[in-house]
């Protein structure tokens, strides 16, 4: 019989069959396993420019997973966008990407991770972030920061914002990008 695996993506859950052996999960290390699990999680956006998980871990363990999108209960771009062409409406507006986000309802993966430890109450200090992007926005950071988190594991050296490696060398936080 499969074993079945659950990851609770802020409301939404994901089950996996057989996700060890499709990911080769059994030999893989821990910074790659949880990359593939932001990964996953990622998949539950709706967002038309990019799809970004994130996963909270501390002692080998979940604590909490984030996706970029809308609160809860708060339409999509799907069930908004009055074009109905799949494409994000901040590019319909010829917006540049990471631009034109008052017109954007959606959290950053990352905040969602924390909001959702948050009203699980969850403690995340001294948790580990993996995410499926570059290095986090500013205001991502200081988030990040606020609540404690210790290690933040990327997939890009990238930074989004020019602020983000100022905030980094004044906090202690580590980046490590595998």
């Amino acid at each position: 019989m499969d074993e079945h695996y659950t990851i609770d993506s802020g409301g939404s859950v994901a089950y996996l069959y057989g996700f060890a052996d499709t990911f080769g999960a059994a030999s893989m290390n821990w910074d790659k396993y949880f990359l593939q699990i932001a990964r996953v999680v990622g998949t539950q956006s709706k967002c038309y420019s990019r799809q970004i998980g994130t996963v909270l871990v501390r002692d080998k363990s979940i604590i909490t997973t984030g996706y970029n999108g809308p609160p809860r209960d708060v339409p999509h771009c799907e069930e908004r966008n009055l074009s109905k062409q799949k494409i994000c409406p901040r590019q319909l507006a010829d917006y540049e990407s990471g631009e034109g986000l008052h017109l954007c309802v959606a959290a950053h993966a990352e905040v969602n991770a924390l909001l959702n430890a948050a009203r699980m109450g969850v403690c995340t200090k001294g948790a580990t972030l993996y995410c499926d992007c570059g290095i986090p926005c500013k205001n991502c950071l200081i988030a990040l920061i606020n609540a404690g988190i210790e290690e933040i594991v990327c997939t890009s050296g990238e930074y989004y914002d020019v602020l983000s490696p100022w905030l980094l060398e004044h906090s202690n936080i580590e980046v490590r990008v595998v």
